[in-house]
């Protein structure tokens, strides 16, 4: 996409290149987890069972091993200290001290958050941050949610917590949650809760700090335990070995709490506590008044302030704290409106400055939110695999080893850092593919995060020895496309542009650990060493016939088109690079060449596999399908999903005067092309430069181009009103069905949640909407039209008679992804299909959640409802569509 954003500076950009790192005004962030029970990392089973190894009703009493999770919190960069706030409604019986959700096995559809909260805003260095929480007034209806999900099959919707009717009186509360720093250790916090009923009622506020458990493990260097001591009702003061001494002032509480961050193993294992107070501690005494649950002397690993706080119907309450390193005894809330005031004015600065092209009130408030679950995303992600697998000398509960070893080869793996995360409490983990997604709109906001998240996952730590990028925490060993190269080479354009320098250091950094990834990839997923790719998962859950990352049932192999499709995009990122970091290092003319010559082999190879004249084009369909391989013959696999279209990613383009900046390179390609005319067949021709000079590389030409254009812009397949389906609609009335000897499995188009329990059932790629591969699209279709310019023209939509330029056309796919967010004719916003009250309710109607994917026919949202990791793309596509309207005319079609 294009880019135009050099920037004068104001005081956040300046605090974001203070220093690249994730210290100074960075060292504090939202860094907790929203969830650390059900994971991967806290599973100490024999068999693996992670979601009921340590489930929701455990965790208020079981100390973490590897995180800690809390509502609305935020840590220091390396999880020493955790904040998070708590509350009480007075009538549950736990409080509300992290979000509840449906596990895996308990969802109709996976794993499921079931409460309300919103993302409001952040800077990328987290100098201010704001965020909102609705907390029902009524018992919140835990055993509900969790009985209908269980009568609920996988035909039927997921039932949410608006569902239950417990928001339709405005019988709840809007608990917002702000932090504005003062400076890198100085930090204040204001929470107020709004009463949205018309009657007063009592809520108990519990912000709480503790420190993350590191001392209940038996290691002699984590042998020291810090120390929480209250002070009156005012203060607490911290003392902590590595960050040094802290309080968290408290104004106005009614009274602070002590227990320790220990498991109540009494509760959990019928086993004598070690520890007076357990981590329940706080919980047990505002539950039930007994105050034998807290540490009378006001001492501790855990403590909250609480504040019990009427509420009149209609008004609010406010709460003021202040967390510093700074002495401030005689009055630390002094300056505290006058700060948080100052930072809220830098935050709007800094955004008015990011969204000047931007002038649309509405799209605005998306693209701020966006932005905003981004930043919010991040996590401390904690994991020292070798350390798991052993088990520690000491644990909560006695550890026998396991019988299944997940993970077992990846002992190598040890990560201790900030990461990009998915959703906080879908996916608190890091997931590669996702994260390279998710740094193309980081970088707008903060390029030293970026191009951090990017070489992290490539350190050594990460990265396998044999050159494998870990997938996910589920499986490190599992296959994601190789979208990184791509990812760094975007996020070095917009850096490049933000800043007007490239940053080469950085590009030659990742080119090295790539270089190691691509070789992973041609060793061990092209079976047949012919330039033809499998892989498995490749992101693309269940779009198959079969379980791609499972041996086939009948034996043999599959040859991808995705795969390959994946591999030629990556060859083509890789030769961008390496002509890039050439310009300055011209010995990387020779890898500009060695990916030159392997991305024709691949497009050789797509024509004809192995030599036995099998393509992954058909040209009956016009279009690209995989190969299904058995012991007994060969066949495509005639499914017309994203499969089919991923080729359009392996496209570059290549201007004379890059070229002739690089002699070694441009001889070695003319010769090539000169002595392996049928290689150089298989690309545009070379010697016919397209718009502004320009040399195409890509696995289509024209004719190929436009036949998949074809039926993607086609509305009876993959165009939806709200982007490009992951499945045709052709699909809906006719299923693809596959015989095996008398078992017939079927792909049918599903345009909302999947029908199937492949990859926990949770996602779908049988028909929805997905931003990350539709992003892809768009970034590809620009290529070509940055090649064949203005006169190349095609019908969009399909069948409608309109003929435009492939930008044009591509500006049009972009709005309607963007329509997902945006109210239509009629008010109503699509992501929201189905629930009046996000419709229409004045507190409700202008927060924006960013769901995983979207329904394919009437764009509602789907899946994990706080991705905003691929999401956020969306704060990219309003910029791209803004800079468009700029530079151009309004699209005016012509009509055959």
């Amino acid at each position: 996409m294009e880019y135009n954003l050099k920037m004068q500076n104001n005081i956040e950009r300046e605090r974001i290149y203070s220093r690249a790192d994730n210290k100074g005004w960075k060292k504090w962030g939202p860094y907790l987890s929203e969830r650390s029970w059900g994971t991967v990392r806290e599973d100490y089973s024999v068999h693996g069972n992670a979601w009921g190894f340590i489930t929701h009703d455990m965790a208020r009493s079981r100390a973490y091993r590897w995180g800690e999770d809390g509502i609305g919190g935020l840590s220091d960069n390396k999880g020493h200290v955790c904040f998070a706030l708590a509350f009480w409604n007075h009538q549950d019986s736990i409080i509300k001290e992290r979000l509840f959700g449906l596990t895996g096995p308990e969802g109709n559809h996976g794993e499921d958050v079931k409460e309300l909260y919103y993302y409001l805003d952040s800077t990328p260095t987290h100098s201010y941050m704001k965020m909102l929480y609705k907390y029902p007034q009524q018992p919140f209806p835990y055993g509900r949610l969790v009985d209908a999900a269980r009568h609920r099959n996988r035909l039927e919707p997921e039932f949410e917590l608006v569902d239950t009717g417990i928001f339709d009186e405005n019988q709840y509360f809007d608990i917002f949650i702000e932090y504005a720093k003062n400076d890198e250790n100085d930090i204040l916090i204001k929470i107020t809760a709004h009463n949205r009923y018309s009657q007063e009622a009592q809520l108990t506020m519990l912000p709480t700090l503790w420190f993350r458990n590191t001392w209940s493990w038996g290691y002699e260097q984590y042998a020291y335990k810090p120390i929480l001591n209250g002070i009156a009702t005012t203060q607490i003061a911290v003392d902590h070995k590595l960050l040094g001494k802290y309080k968290l002032y408290c104004e106005d509480a009614d009274e602070l709490l002590f227990c320790e961050n220990e498991t109540n193993t009494e509760r959990l294992y019928g086993i004598p506590n070690e520890s007076l107070f357990c981590k329940d501690g706080i919980n047990n005494y505002v539950i039930s008044g007994d105050k034998k649950y807290v540490n009378p002397n006001q001492i501790g690993s855990k403590a909250s302030a609480r504040y019990v706080r009427a509420v009149p119907g209609g008004d609010s309450v406010t709460i003021r704290l202040r967390f510093s390193q700074d002495t401030h005894n005689s009055q630390p809330f002094a300056d505290f409106d006058e700060i948080f005031d100052q930072r809220l004015r830098e935050a709007d600065e800094f955004y008015d400055q990011l969204q000047s092209n931007v002038v649309d009130p509405e799209l605005r408030t998306i693209q701020r939110q966006a932005y905003a679950g981004m930043l919010w995303n991040k996590q401390f992600y904690y994991y020292n695999v070798n350390e798991w697998l052993k088990g520690d000398p000491k644990m909560p509960t006695p550890f026998h080893g396991r019988a299944y070893q997940r993970n077992s080869s990846w002992r190598h793996m040890y990560t201790a850092n900030i990461l990009s995360m998915p959703d906080k409490w879908e996916y608190p983990w890091f997931a590669a593919w996702d994260l390279a997604f998710h740094t193309l709109t980081l970088a707008r906001l903060d390029p030293h995060f970026a191009k951090r998240q990017l070489a992290v996952i490539l350190r050594e730590y990460y990265m396998h020895p044999n050159g494998q990028i870990p997938a996910y925490e589920w499986n490190f060993s599992d296959v994601n496309p190789p979208v990184h190269a791509w990812a760094t080479w975007k996020v070095y354009e917009i850096d490049r542009d933000m800043n007007g320098k490239g940053d080469i250091d950085f590009l030659e950094r990742v080119f090295h650990k790539m270089l190691l990834n691509f070789t992973w990839w041609v060793n061990r997923k092209d079976v047949n060493g012919n330039s033809i790719f499998g892989g498995g998962f490749l992101g693309l859950d269940n779009i198959g016939v079969f379980d791609r990352s499972q041996p086939l049932p009948m034996g043999g192999h599959i040859e991808q088109a995705d795969g390959t499709g994946w591999m030629a995009m990556y060859t083509l990122n890789m030769l961008r690079i390496a002509c890039e970091i050439a310009l300055t290092r011209p010995s990387y003319q020779d890898m500009a060449s060695k990916f030159f010559e392997h991305f024709l082999h691949i497009a050789a190879a797509m024509k004809n596999l192995g030599g036995q004249g099998i393509s992954l084009w058909d040209e009956d369909d016009q279009f690209y399908y995989d190969v299904l391989h058995t012991p007994d013959s060969s066949m495509l696999l005639k499914i017309r999903s994203m499969v089919g279209l991923i080729p359009l990613f392996a496209v570059e383009i290549l201007d004379d005067k890059l070229l002739e900046k690089l002699p070694d390179f441009k001889r070695r390609v003319e010769w090539v092309l000169t002595n392996r005319p049928d290689l150089a067949s298989l690309i545009s021709r070379w010697h016919e430069p397209g718009k502004g000079a320009t040399h195409l590389l890509s696995l289509l030409r024209g004719h190929r181009m436009k036949m998949l254009l074809k039926r993607m812009f086609d509305e009876t397949e993959f165009l939806s009103e709200y982007g490009i389906r992951a499945l045709s609609k052709y699909h809906g009335d006719k299923p693809y069905e596959f015989n095996l000897n008398g078992e017939i499995f079927t792909v049918k188009y599903v345009p909302n949640e999947s029908e199937t329990s492949l990859f926990g059932g949770n996602s779908n790629w049988r028909g929805p909407i997905w931003f990350p591969v539709n992003y892809l699209l768009i970034d590809s279709l620009l290529k070509f039209y940055n090649y064949y310019g203005d006169d190349f023209e095609i019908e969009y939509p399909t069948n409608s008679g309109q003929v435009m330029s492939i930008k044009e056309a591509t500006v049009l796919v972009a709005e309607r992804l963007i329509n997902i967010f945006r109210r239509d004719n009629t008010g109503k916003v699509p992501a929201y299909s189905g629930h009046e009250k996000f419709q229409d309710d004045p507190h409700f109607k202008d927060l924006h959640l960013f769901f995983e994917y979207f329904h394919g026919d009437n764009g509602s949202g789907l899946g994990a409802n706080h991705q905003t990791g691929w999401t956020g793309l969306v704060a990219d596509l309003i910029e791209f569509l803004y800079q468009h309207r700029q530079q151009q005319e309004p699209i005016h079609a012509k009509v055959l």
